[in-house]
């Protein structure tokens, strides 16, 4: 890993940049690929899928058959533990859940917000190095929750065109209503533009590679709406001469083995457990089947040294990391002042492996530093909220002559005269 020792903050952005492609990048590729899938439907999906997987399709939809297969093909200790994250994941997801909102802002004037969810989701799970059956249980829980009608779920298959029976059985487990073996930036068309057999939805979630990451930002652009540019993962560890440089290495790289092309950063006062953590990286990475990719993401991550919590504080919110841990001896300082993180991780036992699985919070986060302005899934996500308004005969009078006037002097003689219409016939 990279040292870096007390860098000017007029180099914390190139010291802080992320390893990823831009849009522009892998634009070209999507487009083309999309333009296929709108031409061609699942003749392009049997494509991309044989090119990229490995695998030709005959068949995408799994089959129910497929579904039950997967219940003998995993142990009933895997079932018990997808089963404990799944009640914990409902239990705080459940707890979002709002009443209706009701006012009347003037007399005869009632406002009220009502929600209602979003009738089909598209949940992308990825598969390829590691099968995320977990992103099933943070996706397909709170979909299920919020009264979602039709969850749809795409995942790549192996190269014997098989989903990981983990993956099937999560997602029969969570109501999700129909499931594909489909995969990256194919899959992400199919759910934006629908095609003989892949739904269109009207929101796609789940996390991916760089590619899916770029898919998803540009299905935007056709009236398909998404969780959040959600890339590769990211990890940052506030820690100081308190915290145990093992635990600390241990969640580096819980990271770091997710993709090469993820990040991981150490921030520390001190220079002391900053040599530590180096050295317990290289003992802990030697026994790591996914040493290789880890290997690859460290060389893109860094270690910074940092003379103040104020200075390392500011340099937090500059990254807004996906992942956020604090180990010091002040942790309400930095819980209480950071501003821009996707989600917060306190204390020596609060590993970032435990928000991945069962402690109840969503693991789908913003990542790229969009912790700035985007939220990570949460129920409302799969919900819209709408208002409503009832006005009176009295309402119309306490607030007609003030649209009236707004109307006119904004040039709108036809707003105004929707108004003064109704007065006319109250007088």
């Amino acid at each position: 890993m990279n040292k870096i020792y007390n860098p000017d903050p007029s180099q914390w952005l190139e010291i802080l940049k992320r390893p990823t492609k831009t849009v522009e990048d892998i634009e070209e590729t999507v487009s083309q690929i999309f333009s296929e899938v709108v031409k061609n439907g699942d003749a392009a999906i049997t494509k991309y899928t044989e090119l990229f997987d490995g695998f030709r399709p005959e068949e995408t939809r799994v089959t129910a058959m497929e579904v039950d297969e997967s219940r003998n093909r995993i142990s009933q200790e895997l079932k018990d533990a997808i089963f404990l994250a799944k009640t914990n994941i409902e239990k705080f997801h459940a707890a979002q859940k709002t009443e209706r909102i009701s006012v009347e802002t003037s007399p005869g004037v009632k406002c009220w917000q009502e929600k209602r969810p979003i009738q089909k989701v598209g949940l992308y799970i990825p598969g390829g190095t590691a099968p995320l059956f977990s992103t099933i249980l943070m996706l397909a829980v709170p979909a299920a929750l919020a009264g979602c009608k039709e969850i749809i779920m795409c995942t790549p298959p192996d190269r014997e065109g098989k989903v990981h029976p983990a993956i099937l059985y999560a997602a029969d487990l969570c109501g999700v209503t129909r499931m594909y073996k489909v995969g990256g930036i194919q899959a992400i068309a199919g759910m934006t533009f629908g095609t003989e057999t892949i739904p269109k939805v009207y929101k796609i979630f789940g996390p991916g590679n760089q590619f899916v990451t770029v898919a998803k930002q540009l299905a935007t652009r056709h009236n398909v709406a998404i969780d959040m540019p959600a890339g590769p993962s990211e990890l940052l560890v506030v820690a100081d001469e308190t915290a145990n440089a093992a635990f600390v290495a241990s969640d580096l790289l819980s990271q770091a083995e997710h993709g090469a092309d993820s990040q991981v950063i150490l921030v520390s006062t001190s220079k002391n457990l900053i040599d530590e953590v180096e050295k317990e990286i290289e003992n802990q990475l030697k026994d790591l089947p996914r040493k290789e990719i880890a290997e690859k993401a460290i060389a893109n991550s860094k270690l910074i040294y940092l003379d103040n919590e104020n200075d390392a504080l500011e340099m937090i919110n500059e990254y807004g990391p996906e992942h956020f841990i604090i180990c010091t001896g002040n942790n309400d300082f930095y819980a209480e002042n950071v501003q821009n993180a996707g989600s917060v991780f306190i204390g020596n036992y609060t590993p970032e492996s435990a928000g991945d699985y069962a402690s109840g919070t969503n693991h789908t986060l913003p990542t790229n530093g969009y912790a700035k302005q985007y939220s990570g899934v949460n129920l409302d996500s799969f919900m819209k909220s709408m208002t409503f308004q009832r006005i009176s005969e009295e309402g119309i009078k306490n607030i007609g002559p003030a649209i009236e006037l707004m109307a006119e002097a904004e040039g709108l003689q036809a707003h105004k005269n929707a108004v003064s219409l109704r007065l006319k016939e109250l007088e």
